[in-house]
């Protein structure tokens, strides 16, 4: 069974994440698909994105929703007809989903030099704190910041939010796991609960940070 960790976030809050080591065939096999979301899946080109697609049907699952349950909004966020609130991420072979009474983002990033030449795109004032000369800790750390910056943005999912001018993430260890973060965008200012993690499966030597964030 390749639901590969389940994390008790706090009493209302509850995260799952997949690890996708099945073929498209056997995840296809094992989830019922609304005609909508079918014909999504059939229009998508990457077969890793359906696999990863399928596999959060199967996160759902775990939850004891379907894909009859889920719905995305007009900006593509996804929410249920009931009061539970839910975010979704994928990246290469692990797909996650959070689900919580409260207001709630998620995503997951591969560690990867990749992420140094677009460091200035989406961080400001994080580079009063970020030490560029510790190679290893700074990708590290930009791919938390990354990860913090795009779950407020799937809580907020406004048009016009610049990750670099409006969303701003405090200092924080590697050694810890939660920081703060805030957003200033149109004359409101929101704070958030930010938390942080590294994902290694024994199957690959990748190392992934995942981050979730709580509208405070």
């Amino acid at each position: 069974m390749p639901l590969f960790q389940t994390i008790q976030c706090n009493e209302t809050t509850k995260l799952l994440i997949w690890e996708i080591t099945e073929s498209f065939e056997e995840l296809l096999s094992k989830v019922v698909l609304k005609e909508k979301t079918q014909n999504r899946l059939n229009g998508m080109k990457s077969q890793l994105h359906q696999r990863a697609f399928l596999s959060v049907r199967m996160l759902i699952q775990e939850m004891g929703f379907t894909d009859h349950d889920l719905h995305y909004d007009e900006f593509g966020k996804p929410y249920f007809d009931c009061h539970n609130y839910i975010s979704i991420t994928h990246s290469y072979h692990f797909a996650a989903i959070i689900i919580s009474h409260e207001t709630v983002g998620i995503d997951m990033e591969l560690q990867r030099e990749k992420i140094l030449r677009i460091a200035d795109k989406f961080v400001d004032t994080e580079f009063d704190y970020l030490n560029q000369n510790v190679l290893e800790e700074y990708i590290k750390k930009l791919t938390v910041i990354w990860g913090a910056k795009e779950a407020i943005f799937k809580i907020r999912n406004e048009k016009g939010i610049s990750f670099k001018d409006h969303i701003q993430v405090e200092d924080f260890s590697l050694t810890e796991s939660r920081t703060d973060a805030s957003l200033h965008f149109d004359n409101l200012v929101k704070d958030f609960d930010v938390h942080y993690k590294e994902i290694k499966s024994d199957n690959f030597d990748d190392i992934f940070t995942l981050v979730y964030a709580f509208e405070k």
